[in-house]
């Protein structure tokens, strides 16, 4: 059975701003922790190398070491968010952390895919709106995935894009093998039917 995804309809928080251009899949977990095929405890992993000491002790000096992702579930990056190689755990352990949408004016695609069909709302904001998020970090917003709007409230709100079936599998808090057995018994029944 996959692992439990939260369902995303609309997220009412505050932003969570690294305001850094290419971050990439191994800063957002490192190569070497890509030994699990479940999404469960790789949050304790994210951003592993800037949040601990070469003992693996946390850096009190790393604000995400006291991040309260109940309050912050929003992360706003710096452009080309996402870059390297392709990974699905580096959105697990964003998932896992806590956060539930990432926004940047730039995501790699391979990322932004494998975002989107797994718990991690990415959202690609216009670049007046970028700017302004990202200079005022812990700012309240709003997403509505169904409108596909995010209100800035002062800021500049805009409408953002993402493919329908990425779209459906957030809402419905579910991840494409989610969507295949919960139709299960249609699959069964035509393959009956056509056997």
């Amino acid at each position: 059975m996959p692992d439990q995804i939260d369902d995303i309809r609309q997220i009412d928080s505050r932003t969570f701003v690294i305001d850094q251009e290419d971050i990439d899949t191994d800063q957002i977990i490192p190569a070497r922790f890509l030994t699990t095929t479940s999404r469960d405890g790789l949050g304790k992993l994210a951003f592993h190398d800037w949040r601990y000491d070469g003992e693996g002790k946390p850096l009190d000096t790393v604000s995400l070491n006291s991040l309260d992702t109940a309050e912050c579930r929003v992360l706003v990056a710096g452009r080309n968010f996402g870059c390297g190689s392709s990974r699905e755990h580096a959105p697990w352990a964003l998932h896992d952390f806590g956060f539930r949408a990432v926004i940047s004016s730039e995501f790699a695609d391979i990322f932004r895919s494998n975002s989107a069909r797994n718990g991690l709302l990415p959202i690609v904001a216009p670049e007046a709106a970028h700017n302004w998020l990202l200079a005022n970090p812990g700012v309240s917003i709003k997403v509505d995935l169904a409108s596909q709007h995010v209100d800035l409230g002062n800021g500049p709100s805009f409408d953002f894009a993402i493919e329908p079936f990425a779209k459906h599998c957030l809402m419905e808090g579910t991840d494409p093998l989610g969507f295949l057995m919960s139709h299960a018994d249609a699959i069964d029944a035509y393959e009956a039917d056509h056997a």
